[in-house]
């Protein structure tokens, strides 16, 4: 072992005992004995008969690589738990460590609790081996159906910032986070080591980084095992920890130095928290400069030194199978013969299969197993929050479009006070990458600060230990941080600028992939706090940013994702925006994007309605509308704050030059209420959807986001031949938020053409109107490029109803 100096460093005296030492020994090689059975065999689970071809799996999945060590460390921590009374979780970082974490939770009996077709026992264990990888079964990385874990091991990068996230408002637990040495070249994890500088030790619980170094990827050696010593400590300590290294391959002597620096660490963690708790940190100042290891074992360690006369143990062969030809090779299956019973399987289970007494005494009992620990299962804790009545932050209007507000500085009051309500509980954060002013939420600040525990300067302004808005410029991170909050049993929100919300495109894949097997596959976890996104800053106002600030397909790729799951609205204005704020704090179990505009706009609906609106989805507005005595001759629908607003400008001038002309409003706030009701579950039955488009009549769609999606949600629909659909077509720059409109056909003169095309009989009444509307084009451009602002009949136009 070496310290935060670089030096080797014996400890004063060996902490475990011989007998101590053998079991602990044992314990792992039990661990590694289940691991490498996961991967081979169907059958024959104890050897307890020649191994042969028949108990072996057709088809050889699984990573081997990583297993060892992930083994060692979950070992080891059992030790921590006990001799410490901590209370812990395990994140695995590296990729497909499935073998480690299911046989470690099987061990301790938490996989057979929430599992009991898979007892501890040989029958179970057969079952344990039979079911990873295989048709029906579990997947090779840590997983939703895995006890114990927070995180989806079967993506990279994301360990260390889900690590924080569930120490923050965690006072009493350490979470032990294993970063794979693959993993660490992510720009996620990279980021993610800065997460140390918003870890509040005197209210918040501690992570334990664990670096595991076994030199390998999958083909490729790993760049922070192929650094000198001296450079990988200095890179570590600039990111404000204090590395203790155990490296090495004698298992003896690894376990000796592992016991030893872990020891160290948790006396350490307890003494960061205890200064900062009872007021005695001299340094409150500055951050903590907390503990973690570096952990240097070989790559499939335990495993085949050699296979066929080519290096297997110690790189990068023992990734994921290191004997591969067992079907067509002989010689392979006499060396997993071999290889598993060199862990001696019979000293380490009973003729029943299960562990023997002496070593099952080495897990932790009840909730301090790491399988069983409640905060891995968060639900288990969740609270509902406690809510302000959203109606008292009502836009008070005299009518349609005779008030302005800025939307999300109206949500910015409401959050405010749900933190002030929830600030006794401490489980509620609103994560954003520097953005939470610029996006008009700045109200929060009149609560709480931002967490910050890095050095402060006096000019500095919201910063503080105990703030509870968390701003750093890494969507990873604040992505990562809100998933492990939740998923560890708590609330929050996350705001965003719409165009780089597709950084953590990867990463809401996963959670909702998780969320999905989660809600509908397992029935022993509980539901979670929904995943909320604001995402503002949008497309249609990005005055001075320009083309790059202009992109709002994230919703397409949400819509991917299972319906029981995702949801997607588009309020209109402020009030609406406040009902549906208030909808998804409350809801469980799915993932929220809510899409608003933070510029002054017009607001259209007092509370009362758009209450009622937003419980619906959609709607006419009739108020907008003069179709009440028959069919309309067209509908103008829109979807989106922009778009209303364009769409309603339309509908005044259709009114004024053909007041014979029939036009419906339909607004639609919830997009999925545009799909059939059999493909979600707040999609409009065919009969309800048929009463608003009609099943014959031209609709004109406004949409805030690329057409195609709106097709694709309506084309099982009646009436989509008669969908006309104006949205973003790519085409943007640094121009007037009209000329937004102008560039991508989405504006009122656009609007109304579009109407006069598709109606049939309007005669020469029509071709004037489109030649107006063609003459008003041409003058916008000549007026926006010699006055560099909007026309005033355009900045000025109000709903004349």
């Amino acid at each position: 072992m070496k310290d935060g100096t670089g030096l080797p460093q014996e400890p004063d005296r060996a902490p475990l005992s011989a007998e101590e030492l053998h079991a602990l020994d044992a314990y792992w090689r039990a661990a590694n004995y289940l691991s490498v059975g996961q991967i081979y065999l169907l059958d024959n689970p104890l050897l307890r008969e020649p191994l042969a071809l028949a108990h072996v799996k057709p088809r050889l999945l699984g990573h081997w690589g990583t297993t060892p060590g992930l083994n060692f460390i979950y070992a080891h921590l059992n030790r921590v738990i006990l001799r410490h009374d901590v209370s812990m979780i395990y994140v695995a970082g590296p990729g497909h460590g499935g073998p480690a974490m299911i046989a470690n939770t099987w061990l301790e009996g938490s996989y057979s609790e929430c599992y009991p077709h898979i007892p501890r026992n040989e029958a179970g264990m057969k079952r344990l081996f039979r079911q990873f990888s295989f048709p029906g079964g579990v997947p090779s990385h840590v997983a939703p159906e895995t006890p114990g874990s927070i995180h989806e091991g079967g993506e990279l990068g994301y360990a260390l910032s889900h690590a924080f996230g569930a120490a923050f408002d965690n006072p009493d637990l350490v979470v032990a986070c294993v970063v794979g040495d693959g993993e660490a070249e992510t720009g996620p994890l990279a980021a993610a080591w800065h997460s140390n500088k918003f870890l509040d030790p005197a209210h918040d619980g501690a992570v334990l980084p664990i670096l595991h170094l076994n030199g390998y990827k999958i083909a490729n050696p790993t760049l922070l095992a192929r650094i000198p010593h001296e450079e990988l400590e200095s890179l570590l300590l600039g990111y404000g920890y204090q590395p203790r290294f155990v490296e090495g391959a004698d298992p003896a002597r690894m376990h000796q130095a592992m016991a030893a620096a872990l020891d160290g660490a948790v006396e350490a963690i307890r003494r960061i928290q205890q200064a900062a708790r009872t007021g005695t940190d001299e340094g409150a100042a500055a951050y903590p400069r907390w503990p973690m290891i570096v952990l240097r074992s070989p790559k499939g360690w335990t495993g085949p030194k050699e296979v066929d006369g080519r290096k297997t143990e110690d790189s990068w062969r023992s990734h994921q199978v290191p004997l591969a030809e067992i079907g067509s090779n002989p010689g392979h299956l006499a060396l997993l013969e071999a290889w598993m019973k060199s862990y001696r399987p019979g000293e380490l289970f009973d003729g029943e299969g299960g562990l023997v007494p002496e070593l099952a005494r080495l897990a932790p009992r009840g909730e301090r197993r790491m399988g069983a620990n409640p905060h891995a299962n968060g639900g288990l804790l969740l609270k509902d929050l406690e809510m302000p009545d959203f109606r008292d932050y009502a836009v008070k209007i005299s009518g349609p479009g005779a008030g302005v507000a800025e939307s999300t500085r109206e949500m910015g009051k409401f959050l405010r006070d749900v933190m002030r309500l929830n600030l006794p509980y401490r489980n509620f954060r609103v994560m954003g990458p520097d953005e939470t002013s610029s996006n008009r939420l700045g109200a929060l600040f009149e609560a709480t600060d931002k967490t910050w525990m890095a050095q402060r300067l006096a000019s500095d302004e919201h910063l503080s230990a105990g703030g509870r808005v968390m701003e750093v410029l890494s969507e990873h991170t604040c992505q990562g941080w809100l998933e492990g909050y939740l998923l560890t049993g708590r609330h929050g929100f996350f705001s965003c600028y719409e165009a780089f919300i597709h950084i953590v495109d990867s990463m809401f894949n996963q959670h909702a992939k998780w969320l999905k097997v989660a809600s509908r596959e397992i029935p022993w976890r509980q539901p979670i706090a929904s995943l909320n996104y604001l995402l503002t800053s949008h497309v249609w106002r990005q005055d001075h940013n320009g083309f790059s600030h202009q992109d709002p397909g994230f919703i397409d790729h949400v819509v991917n994702k299972k319906a029981d799951i995702i949801r997607v609205y588009l309020p209109p204005d402020a009030n609406t925006l406040l009902c549906i704020a208030d909808r998804c704090l409350r809801s469980r179990n799915f993932v929220n994007v809510i899409v608003a505009g933070k510029q002054p706009a017009l607001q259209w609906l007092d509370m009362d309605a758009a209450v009622r609106h937003s419980a619906a989805g959609i709607g006419i507005w009739d108020w907008a509308s003069n179709d009440r005595a028959g069919e309309p001759d067209v509908v103008l629908a829109c979807a989106g704050d922009v778009p209303t607003l364009e769409t309603l400008a339309a509908t005044d001038l259709l009114r004024r030059h053909l007041p014979e002309l029939k036009v419906r409003v339909v607004n639609v706030v919830d997009l999925m209420t545009l799909q059939p009701q059999e493909a979600h579950p707040h999609g409009l039955a065919d009969r309800d959807f048929d009463a608003l488009f009609t099943t014959c009549r031209p609709v004109i769609f406004a949409y805030h986001g690329y057409p195609w999606l709106i097709h694709r949600l309506t084309y099982r629909r009646a009436n989509h031949g008669n969908l006309h659909v104006h949205g973003y077509k790519e085409e943007g720059t640094t121009t007037t938020p009209f000329d937004m409109t102008v560039l991508n056909d989405l504006d009122r003169f656009h609007l109304v053409m579009a109407a006069v095309d598709r109606v049939p009989g309007l005669g020469s009444k029509g071709a004037y109107l489109k030649q107006a509307m063609r003459d008003r084009l041409i003058e916008h451009g000549l007026y926006i490029r010699r006055h560099g602002e909007d026309m005033p009949e355009i900045r000025n136009w109000r709903w004349s109803g």
